[in-house]
């Protein structure tokens, strides 16, 4: 078995006291995969947009429209933790390649049918099941081989790295989708999204990713079942570093969620604005999260504890300007404040998911990372629904605080675990949680 140093695979230049982030996109393997990403992400946002307007356009039902949501919604929300049990068992690079194929594949075949006139509304159903249900498998995925390819003093600098991807891709997406539905139409547009996930999957191709431990050292590997159970009681019981995050991200989740359903309602109602109005806030909130993971990307990673304390400082100001946010009545003002909270709220997730990747062991990633995802998923539909009912029954203006307070209680959990794990190592918190057998 390799020794745990064999996680410094990437050869950099930068010495690992100095801040190692954008140097990760001169390196061979976290740069193709950094660029891949980047171009799947556009990919996502183009889908997103081009196939709700495509089944709008196709059935002229807002109804049926809300079920392509829901088709996407399922597959991860029943299926992960399964599928983290696979992810532990195989290469994260062979999976991610063979996503981006089905993917190339399945969005490909909505046009061709329509094009052919067999395209029926089941059809459609059918392959947006399909393809929710293959990009179920790569998030996790793609967390569970960062580690493989960067340092562990890299992992914060990756994560706000990739985190930078899908903030362009909500940037530039949307505005290139609508752009290309005008002129050629949604379902050509989706041909230019096949190809986007084509190309990603050209820039796994080149990289070399640490290979997984031998067969070997797994042998009288047990069931599913008890595989499924001692990633969940790694994550529930044996690692407090982990449960901490689970909470915070369900709490995070829970408001930032909300906070995307609730702007343009609030946009609306409060601020009076039209659509160009929304548009514009929704700018503002990407060019605050892209801003934020950009700066965060050029820091050192820090030890544990400051890591919980950067959290606990970006959801204090995220939680104030939240509550701030539900009382002002002048767009220009407000644009300011959802820049900021697009900044705060933008570093939690590649914070947590270094942390995540630097305290599981190699074997537990893909069970901790998709048992994760799960809950992050169940509370941010809580938090749809609970304060989207607020919103009908006593204003957005209430709803946005309460979400404000969500965030406010997410920096507490985060100042909790900040003086929990002061002066420990990584190794240490690891060391916790070493008692998780197989």
């Amino acid at each position: 078995m390799a020794p745990s140093v064999s996680l410094d695979v990437t050869a950099s230049p930068a010495p690992a006291s100095r801040a190692p982030g954008w140097e990760l996109l001169r390196t061979r393997d976290f740069g193709w995969l950094f660029w891949g990403q980047l171009t799947s992400q556009i990919g996502d946002s183009l889908n997103r947009v081009a196939l709700l307007w495509f089944v709008y356009q196709l059935t002229g039902s807002a109804l049926k429209m809300v079920v392509i949501g829901l088709l996407q919604t399922i597959p991860p929300l029943v299926l992960s933790p399964f599928i983290g049990v696979y992810l532990d068992r195989v290469s994260k690079k062979r999976v991610m390649l063979w996503v981006d194929a089905a993917r190339t594949v399945l969005v490909l075949l909505i046009p061709l049918l329509y094009a052919a006139g067999e395209l029926t509304l089941e059809r459609l159903y059918a392959s947006v099941f399909l393809l929710a249900l293959a990009s179920t498998f790569f998030g996790p995925a793609l967390s569970s081989a960062v580690p493989q390819i960067v340092r562990r003093d890299q992992l914060t600098a990756a994560n706000a790295l990739l985190q930078t991807t899908t903030n362009v891709g909500i940037l530039v997406g949307p505005l290139v989708s609508g752009i290309g539905i005008a002129l050629i139409g949604s379902q050509n547009v989706l041909y230019v999204d096949a190809a986007t996930f084509f190309i990603s999957a050209l820039c796994l191709l080149p990289i070399h990713m640490r290979p997984p431990r031998p067969a070997s050292e797994e042998a009288g590997r047990p069931a599913w079942g008890r595989e499924l159970l001692a990633g969940l009681r790694f994550v529930c019981v044996e690692q407090p570093t982990i449960l901490n995050l689970m909470l915070a991200a369900a709490l995070y989740s829970l408001a930032a969620s909300a906070f995307a359903f609730m702007l343009p309602v609030f946009a609306e109602q409060n601020l009076s604005a039209g659509a160009m109005e929304v548009g514009v806030l929704w700018s503002a909130l990407g060019a605050g999260m892209l801003a934020a993971t950009t700066w965060l990307a050029s820091l050192s990673q820090g030890d544990l504890a400051g890591r919980f304390t950067m959290i606990f400082r970006s959801m204090v100001v995220g939680g104030f300007a939240m509550c701030g946010l539900s009382l002002l009545t002048a767009p220009v003002v407000a644009g300011a404040f959802i820049l900021i909270i697009g900044g705060s709220t933008a570093l939690f997730m590649p914070i947590v998911w270094g942390v995540l990747q630097e305290v599981t062991p190699e074997h537990l990633l893909g069970r901790v990372f998709t048992t994760f995802s799960t809950g992050s998923m169940a509370s941010a539909m809580a938090g749809m629904a609970g304060f989207g009912w607020a919103a009908d029954a006593m204003g957005p203006h209430v709803s946005l605080l309460g979400i404000g307070l969500v965030l406010l209680s997410t920096a507490c959990v985060a100042a909790f675990s900040s003086r929990q794990f002061r002066g420990l190592t990584v190794g240490k918190v690891r060391e916790m949680g070493s008692h998780s057998v197989e």
